[in-house]
């Protein structure tokens, strides 16, 4: 009888708190809906780290919270300069027109020495120097103004560089030629703009503690990995600040 009555009590809470997990879904699915951005269509650009197939355990929480539109057009081996692989500069080229336009930064400029350059470079500033576009300041500023001549009303959206551990320069800050460098080189051009951005590199939650649970390799994070990604991402896209 006791036996019976453990088990009958356990079931119960089992029911319960499953009834409170599912109200709590349902809460979360009524909020998100009010979202500027519920529904839109989606270009995504970047390089391996936006497309690889775990990286669709961060987009299907995209789709399933905001109902997001979603194109990718990121490359393996892509960065923002014009040096490194079918950078994001020809994949803007060739987007069509979107509401929303994300650029995903990879570690690829940094792994592969491109330079930071300055945030100014292919702006007004300089003229729109075209020898400036093999730096990584210089693509993204290309891919700004390239998206706005496409669509004037677009929402443009940035997504840092995320940690890598491929040399402690990949994630510590603290590396003065490390790829912090390259990131604040992001923001800074981002601010310019008024673009908002989302900073992956400080608030996902990556570190050599726990590298080995959420990366597949030192640059790549595993299904579990971009879970973890996917829920920063889906509060920054909802409510941006």
């Amino acid at each position: 009888m006791k036996a019976f009555l453990r088990i009958t009590s356990f079931v119960f809470l089992f029911f319960l708190v499953s009834v409170s997990l599912k109200a709590q879904e349902i809460r979360k699915m009524e909020e998100l809906r009010g979202s500027f951005n519920y529904g839109k269509s989606v270009a995504v650009f970047g390089g391996s780290v936006s497309v690889i197939p775990p990286s669709d355990s961060a987009k299907v929480q995209w789709e399933k919270y905001l109902n997001l539109k979603i194109t990718n057009y990121g490359v393996p081996g892509a960065g923002f300069s014009s040096l490194q692989g079918k950078s994001l500069q020809k994949q803007v080229d060739e987007a069509g027109v979107f509401d929303i336009y994300i650029l995903w930064a990879s570690t690829n400029d940094y792994t592969n020495n491109r330079a930071v350059g300055e945030y100014t470079d292919y702006t007004e500033l300089d003229g729109y120097d075209e020898q400036k576009l093999i730096t990584q300041a210089g693509g993204i500023n290309y891919c700004i103004k390239k998206i706005y001549e496409k669509n004037p009303d677009a929402t443009i959206y940035f997504f840092t560089s995320s940690k890598a551990f491929v040399n402690r320069g990949a994630h510590d800050p603290s590396v003065e030629i490390g790829m912090s460098r390259f990131v604040e080189n992001q923001k800074k051009i981002c601010a310019l703009h008024g673009i908002p951005v989302l900073d992956q590199f400080t608030l996902a939650g990556f570190n050599t503690y726990n590298q080995d649970k959420f990366y597949r390799d030192p640059i790549h994070m595993n299904y579990l990995g971009y879970k973890k990604l996917g829920e920063l991402q889906v509060s920054f896209l909802a409510f941006p600040k």
